[in-house]
């Protein structure tokens, strides 16, 4: 599970990196990752998710969505 945890973790850092990469060549990055964001959300709300307890996992990557978000920071003045 402590790989798994691990992979995971990694990969949310790899997305968030990308995600911020993208953002910077943006016009407006700010407006660009709030888009991007409420677009994710939307995915995670009408994914179908097959099995049991599927609303706590639909919380998790609701959740997992607004951690990777709040991670990144409006760019600097300087």
């Amino acid at each position: 599970m402590d790989e798994l945890n691990g992979r995971m973790m990694a990969c949310q850092i790899l997305i968030t990196g990308l995600i911020a990469r993208v953002a910077n060549e943006q016009k407006d990055p700010l407006r660009f990752l709030t888009d991007f964001r409420d677009e994710i959300k939307a995915v995670v709300n009408g994914v179908n998710i097959a099995g049991e307890n599927t609303d706590r996992v639909r919380q998790v990557a609701q959740r997992t969505v607004d951690e990777l978000f709040s991670l990144m920071k409006p760019p600097s003045a300087n």
